[in-house]
Order: C-alpha cells, then structure tokens, then sequence
C-alpha cells in the first residue's frame, strides 16, 4: 500500500520534469563568466569561490555578473566596478597591498603564534614532569629483566 502511494506522489514530479536549460544563449558569455566566477569570493561563505556557492547572494552576484557580460563588459571593468562595491575582499585572490597585509600574512602569523605557543606548553610541561625516582628493588628488577634478554639473543 505504501509503495502505490509513494508512485501515486512521485508521479506528478516526474511528468513536470525537464531537460536542464542552459543559463546562457550565448556559450561565450557562459565561459567567461564561469572564468571570472573563480576569481571573486562568495560574500556570504567566505571560503568559496563564487562558482562553488550555492548561497542567493552568490546566485544574484553570478546573475550581475552575466547582466554586465551581456552589456559587453571587459573583464577588467567588471572586477573593478565589484572590488569598488564591495572592496579586496570580493576578490578570491586579492592583491598585496597595505590594505590586504593582514589577508597574505594573517595565517603565516597564526602558523608562527601557534607553534610558539606550542613549544612553550611543552617546555613548561617538561619541567613540571618529576622524573620517576626508581627504588633499589625497581633497579634489580630491571637488571634482571636486562640480563635475561640478553641470554636469549
């Protein structure tokens, strides 16, 4: 019974369903935006690049994008006109400059401050470890234990 009910629901979905449509007539303008959507940053992820966002905002920006293709756009002119919107930061490798330092340096910096970090916890923690004072019966023990590996070699 489920099983006839789960077709009678999945039916309507699948007579409505199409064959996917290009987002653009024109191949061109398609490439050339897929090009410089692996250059701006998806403003909502931060991570991505705008090609690889699923986010509506990354969506609108593609849309704005292709609008400005269309109005024959150089690329330059389009990545000026979206870095004077939305500053560096739109741009998935923005250039080095005084305003971006932070951005090229920020994870070299986080690296060092992390390993410095790192090597001063374990030198403190070096110290504080008392090393094992051994009794005069753990010290026999030890030796003999010594003693009978070697005679089995």
């Amino acid at each position: 019974m489920r099983r006839w009910l789960l077709v009678l629901l999945l039916i309507p979905c699948l007579v409505s369903a199409e064959e996917a449509k290009p987002l653009a007539e024109n191949q061109q303008a398609e490439a050339r935006l897929k090009t410089l959507a692996l250059e701006l940053r998806c403003l909502v992820c931060q991570n991505q690049t705008l090609a690889d966002s699923t986010a509506p905002l990354a969506e609108d920006l593609r849309r704005e994008v292709r609008e400005m293709i269309a109005k024959n756009m150089s690329d330059q002119e389009i990545r000026d006109f979206l870095v004077q919107r939305y500053g560096d930061f739109v741009l998935y490798r923005p250039p080095l400059k005084a305003t971006t330092t932070f951005l090229w340096l920020g994870p070299f910096l986080l690296l060092v401050v992390g390993g410095v970090t790192l090597a001063l916890a374990l030198r403190r923690r070096a110290k504080t470890v008392p090393d094992p004072a051994l009794s005069a019966e753990d010290h026999q023990a030890v030796a003999q234990l010594l003693s009978e590996g070697t005679k089995h070699s």
